[in-house]
């Protein structure tokens, strides 16, 4: 017996009893079926233009990863310390642009965490839930602002134009601010801080036709202060 032993480690063979071997089995389809899941989830709930197709492969990758991790510590104290100790010097190189991201990654760890430690019912009924909560934001936009944001800048070369900019801009449903006026002989330059609510975000459109029309109006531009985009 001891002699059989001495060379199954010397080999590096584990033998493992059939029901380990289910499990495990089991665990890792488990995770990645759901890491497929929180994918589908993330990919159809996603706002922004910061999307990024090889986020999705981290995700169903993720979760089958830690499952393997949990099963290779089954609560040995030192693989667990050996184990903070391989995280500790791992650097995530790309930034993450977007903190709903942050949320998938922890779903997915959490995930393969359920797997990996036999608590299949719990790992799929916190996904279902997730899911549903998740989708929800996104039908029913929560969070989004209740008002659209835009700088308005306009450029011109006649004295008088800026009088007429200026009542187009202001004779609208919207917060306007004035940011800056700039006068150079004939050319003056003005920028606008614009806050419409969203019912009304079509009228910006309306107002950059109504300037263009203007004599004396060399240039309109048209910009958000927003560095995601919402789609």
């Amino acid at each position: 017996m001891e002699e059989r032993i001495t060379v199954e480690r010397l080999l590096g063979i584990i033998v493992l009893p059939a029901d380990q071997i289910a499990n495990f089995f089991v665990s890792m389809a488990l995770s990645i079926v759901l890491g497929l899941l929180i994918a589908a989830v993330y990919r159809y709930t996603h706002r922004g233009m910061n999307y990024e197709s090889g986020f999705l492969s981290t995700l169903v990758l993720l979760a089958p990863i830690v499952t393997v991790v949990m099963f290779f510590i089954q609560g040995d104290l030192v693989l667990s310390l050996g184990l903070v100790g391989s995280l500790s010097i791992i650097r995530f190189r790309t930034p993450i642009k977007d903190t709903r991201d942050m949320v998938y990654l922890f779903w997915v760890i959490a995930v393969g965490l359920g797997a990996g430690t036999l608590n299949w019912t719990a790992a799929i009924f916190a996904t279902g839930i997730l899911s549903v909560l998740m989708t929800g934001f996104h039908v029913f936009k929560y969070g989004r602002a209740l008002h659209a944001e835009y700088i308005l800048v306009i450029s011109g070369s006649h004295s008088t134009a800026d009088r007429e900019v200026e009542r187009i801009v202001h004779d609208r449903e919207a917060n306007v601010q004035l940011r800056n006026h700039e006068v150079d002989g004939e050319n003056w330059e003005l920028t606008y801080e614009l806050r419409f609510a969203r019912e009304k975000e079509a009228a910006v459109r309306a107002v950059v036709n109504d300037l263009q029309s203007v004599a004396g109006v060399n240039k309109v531009s048209l910009l958000t202060p927003q560095l995601a985009l919402p789609m």
